[in-house]
């Protein structure tokens, strides 16, 4: 007789039936492991161990070589759906190749990352997709559609969407909050993820470290109230890394772990990423939490049958079963041209007065000069090269290496110590043993090595490229490519091929020393320590080490040759001139470290003007992932390029393009503001209220969110817009009118007419990318639902469509609008605010001026308190009926609340209560009648949550 396998075994079985038997089947300690990130093996059940997280970014991250593509802001910008599923279908292909290799590999992916690009100085910009929550969703859904894979059963990844929710900032960012209103959130922060967990493709999201309106993320009731609210799939929620850690220690929000612990399992958390490796420490807090009455049983199973679908839906139980089991797509012909073809897609021509395409055939010279002329640039979230391209390769390969001349442009300088001059000596035994594959350096082998002999100070001077990469960083290299680095001893010795590592070893700051004309120390800006000469060799002081007499040695910098100097030399012995600029994405605007300006660096600012005196033939290539101020240069140059770091292929790409092979069309994911001036607080998350985006944004940008040049020439013509039923169906015919092939990107916004609230001032509704040989046409159909035109009713509590005329625009970007239809849709006012029936939640206003949402309690709810002396929250058309004749408020702190009607202004006393939540109800007289605004003014510390009003007659 053969024996019945376990239910959970059972593959004729729903996955719901399984994980229920298998749940039973667990002792609680089985059960309270599996809620760490890296849950251990149940020996007696047959189940492996298994972890949550696999970085795919944009390539399988931190397990060695991949496929490397280009940036995510870079996917944004090619505004294609279908190439980026499938560069998410060859990712997950990948991390299932390397998972059959290395079972350290795991199958929950940690990506996309769906937060908006709000704020162009955000550190962690090369993350995201764009600044808009569409753009963003469909970019988002084509890349998790890939990953997930089409089978109706089985997963090939398992896509956890981060960083949920409003996270746009780096400074200060597991203790800052984003004061997020009603309109806003709805309208544009949940919108990035609703739509990608809605289409089915998602397994979870991953909070973020800041708190929203007060609360920290990791408890935030939105989880529950929305984002579960989209989807039947049992989607799992695991936190950032250390964030359970930070709600008592960094943000104090509770004053013991367990008490943390269970808030943030009772909120939805389901996976706790804490102390590494060492799952002790949460499953500790978990039982404590438990004995303590704070959880119970069924908040565990909760999570852990969340937990336990993911692992039935990635076919650890039926791998007889599963499509993916045998996937072994890892670096084939494929993926390296899809590396090549989504680099080409995202190269976005800002500029082009006819000087470009060059023309290979036509046996001119080229110099390709920069800083990052000759770098192929990884970044926190890329995987190990397997092959690399960088501009001077992709030039020399398509123009010809004998037509092609190079200058990097870093200032050559020897330094000067006490003794002599600072000095490298040689490697001892070479580098070869480190070299990884293609002759690159591997920086794993390299940085941090202590087997290297360090810098010493002698006779001889090293001659050290030195580049300045903007607010004082600096780096310094040997003429060999090593970078000076600092290992775990303290010594500087030349030892890493790029910066980099979670704390880059590679980065310094001149200061200057009073007294000392020409003199300046060398900090150390991974330690925070100054160099020091001793006699072993040259060392990083400890902060605050007394070393030769004073904090660090004195140095002085003798410089050899001028970058610009050698940059003008190529410059003019050449017919045209590429300027490779942009960031290093592991300096100055990276994960933990905000950007301070729009500025390019002043050292590239130098290079680019002194190529353009020397020819003026000359095109600046912007290698970033992040918008610049170009301003002066988008006035005196005849062509611009920009494009994210495109990984492998990055200078293939770069050089096809150029040389015609490819027409770019490309488009800005985000807008590029012509100075700093015109941006809001990094921390101003209002994004109605300040202007931000090109959703609000009144001024005129340098370059429009959507803007992309192409070689060729498109005309747009006959936009059709008709309702049916909850849907609009547009149509447009977009024709190549121009001499080459080439890509177009139709854009589709949507504008209100006449709001009777702040409505954008149009909103990006479709796009389509679109290849048209000359001569061609295509008739591009979009379909947008009528629920897009509408907006948030903070007046009613729901979303609204208002009736009235709306534009339906089509063209090549926001500020290229070539056709326009309007549309008229019926439906109800949504009238004034209903008062006497809603009362007046106080952080439904419509404009606020100072102040900033908070928590009401540390479960749930909103209160609004001041962020200034001159604050006011506006509430227009309130309907106070036949009239009111008093006003209670709900509030905490200590203060008063001024409540202005009609010209009238009635102070409410709020004498100290017991602390920030303890909300209790003042009373005043108040009187007003018919329709009109009502404003509020916050005193002292108080905690608005709520007012109710009393009718006349009551």
């Amino acid at each position: 007789m053969t024996e019945q396998p376990q239910p959970f075994r059972d593959p004729q079985l729903p996955f719901a039936e399984r994980v229920e038997d298998l749940l039973q089947r667990l002792t609680l300690d089985e059960r309270i492991a599996m809620l760490h990130q890296f849950a251990p093996a149940v020996d007696r059940l047959g189940l492996g161990a298994f972890r949550t997280g696999q970085e795919a970014l944009h390539g399988v991250a931190w397990m060695g070589t991949a496929t490397v593509f280009p940036q995510a802001v870079g996917l944004g910008a090619t505004w294609n759906d279908e190439l980026v599923r499938r560069v998410g279908e060859a990712v997950g292909d990948e991390v299932r190749a390397k998972r059959a290799q290395d079972d350290r590999v795991g199958l929950n992916v940690w990506a996309p990352t769906v937060n908006l690009l709000r704020h162009p100085l955000w550190g962690r910009g090369e993350e995201g997709y764009s600044e808009d929550a569409g753009l963003t969703s469909a970019i988002a859904v084509a890349y998790t559609r890939g990953l997930r894979g089409d089978h109706p059963h089985y997963w090939r990844t398992a896509p956890v969407l981060k960083h949920w929710l409003a996270h746009n900032n780096e400074t200060d960012r597991d203790t800052s909050s984003s004061s997020v209103g009603p309109r806003v959130l709805r309208e544009y922060d949940l919108k990035a993820f609703r739509d990608a967990v809605r289409a089915g493709a998602v397994a979870g999201v991953m909070p973020a470290y800041n708190l929203v309106n007060g609360r920290p993320n990791h408890v935030s009731p939105l989880l529950a109230r929305h984002l579960r609210t989209w989807t039947d799939q049992p989607l799992v929620v695991c936190s950032d890394a250390g964030a359970p850690t930070n709600l008592v220690d960094s943000e104090h929000y509770f004053d013991t772990h367990e008490e943390a612990t269970a808030a943030s399992l009772r909120a939805g958390v389901d996976s706790f990423t804490d102390h590494g490796q060492d799952s002790a420490v949460m499953t500790g807090r978990v039982r404590g939490a438990l004995e303590r009455g704070l959880l119970d049983e069924h908040d565990i199973d909760t999570a852990v049958r969340r937990l336990l679908h993911m692992r039935f839906a990635l076919g650890e139980f039926d791998p007889a079963l599963d499509p993916y089991a045998d996937t072994s797509a890892f670096d084939t012909e494929e993926h390296r041209a899809l590396a090549l073809e989504a680099a080409e897609q995202a190269v976005v021509l800002l500029k082009n007065d006819g000087l470009l395409p060059l023309d290979p055939a036509a046996g001119k010279t080229v110099a390709v000069v920069g800083l990052l002329a000759d770098a192929c640039k990884l970044d926190w979230y890329s995987g190990t090269l397997i092959h690399r391209s960088t501009p001077l390769d992709g030039l020399r390969a398509r123009f010809g290496a004998d037509r092609v001349v190079h200058a990097e442009g870093a200032d050559l300088v020897r330094i000067k110590c006490a003794d002599g001059w600072l000095q490298v000596p040689p490697a001892r035994g070479g580098q070869e043993a480190a070299r990884g594959v293609e002759g690159a350096l591997d920086p794993a082998l390299l940085a941090g090595r202590t087997d290297l002999p360090p810098l010493t100070c002698g006779d001889t001077p090293s001659e050290l490229a030195l580049v300045d990469w903007g607010n004082g960083v600096i780096t310094l290299r040997e003429p060999d490519g090593r970078y000076l680095s600092v290992a775990e001893d303290g010594f500087v010795r030349a030892s890493a091929d790029e910066p980099g590592g979670w704390v880059v070893q590679e980065t310094f700051r001149w200061e200057e020393v009073e007294g000392h004309a020409g003199g300046h120390r060398l900090l150390h800006i991974g330690t925070g320590g100054y160099v020091s000469v001793a006699a072993d060799g040259v060392k990083v002081a400890a902060p605050g080490e007394e070393v030769s007499g004073g904090t660090g040695t004195v140095f002085e910098t003798e410089v050899t040759e001028r970058g610009e100097d050698a940059v003008a030399r190529a410059a003019a012995a050449a017919d045209t001139v590429i300027v490779v600029a942009g960031n290093d994405p592991h300096i100055n605007g990276r994960e933990t470290e905000d950007r301070t300006t729009l500025a390019l660096p002043a050292q590239q600012e130098r290079l680019w003007r002194a190529a353009h005196a020397a020819n003026p033939r000359t095109v600046l290539a912007v290698t970033s992932p992040y918008p610049y101020a170009l301003t002066d240069a988008a006035a005196a140059l005849p062509a611009l390029l920009w494009t994210a770091h495109g990984g492998q292929a990055a200078g293939t790409a770069l050089a096809r393009v150029l040389a015609g092979d490819v027409s770019p069309a490309g488009r800005l994911p985000q807008t590029w503001y012509t100075s700093d001036a015109e941006l809001p607080g990094l921390l101003d998350y209002d994004i109605i209220g300040s202007r931000q985006t090109y959703l609000y944004y009144e001024g005129a940008p340098l370059y429009a969110f959507g803007h992309g040049l192409t070689y060729g020439e498109f005309t747009y013509g006959d936009l059709t817009a008709e309702r049916e039923g909850d849907l609009l169906h547009v149509s447009l015919t977009v024709t190549n009118t121009g001499t080459v092939a080439s890509d177009e990107v139709a854009q589709l916004y949507v504008r209100a007419v006449a709001p009777s609230v702040a409505r954008p001032l149009r909103q990006l509704a479709g796009h389509r990318r679109l290849h048209l040989a000359p001569g061609a046409a295509e008739r591009v159909a979009l379909t947008v639902p009528v629920g897009e035109l509408g907006h948030w009713d903070v007046a009613h509590g729901r979303w609204t469509v208002e009736p009235g005329a709306y534009e339906i625009q089509a063209g090549a970007s926001s500020a290229d609008i070539r056709l326009v239809t309007v549309l008229t849709v019926d439906g109800d006012p949504a009238g004034p605010r209903p008062l006497l029936v809603r009362g007046l939640e106080a952080a439904d206003y419509d404009e606020q001026l100072a102040t900033e949402i908070v928590d009401r309690a540390k479960t749930d709810g909103d209160a609004v308190t001041a962020g200034a002396e001159a604050n006011e929250l506006l509430y227009r058309r309130c309907d106070f009926a036949e009239g009111v004749s008093g006003v209670e408020v709900l509030a905490s702190g200590e203060g008063a609340v001024l409540i202005t009607v009609g010209g009238s202004t009635v102070t409410v006393p709020v004498p100290a209560t017991e602390g920030p939540y303890d909300y209790r109800t003042f009373r005043a007289g108040l009187d007003a009648s018919g329709v009109g605004d009502l404003r509020i003014a916050l005193r002292g510390t108080v905690r608005l949550a709520r007012l109710a009003f009393t009718g006349s007659g009551e």
